[in-house]
């Protein structure tokens, strides 16, 4: 059963993406504004480094709470 709902709530947030993109936009601006700070004051490698980061943390995070 608790699967089902993972699947219910995870169509659900693909259909807000697909219908609502500024909005989802505007949620991640601040990251996208500390990854533009990093590339400005240290440079590229390290805004790729971070975004990698991010995202590798991020992914973890996500499949732990399943």
């Amino acid at each position: 059963m608790a699967k089902e709902i993972d699947r219910q709530r995870t169509s659900s947030a693909l259909a807000v993406v697909r219908q609502h993109p500024v909005m989802v936009l505007f949620a991640l601006s601040p990251v996208l504004v500390g990854l533009g700070l990093v590339w400005w004051l240290l440079g590229a490698g390290w805004a790729i480094a971070l975004f990698l980061l991010l995202a590798v943390v991020g992914g973890v995070v996500v499949l732990r709470q399943r």
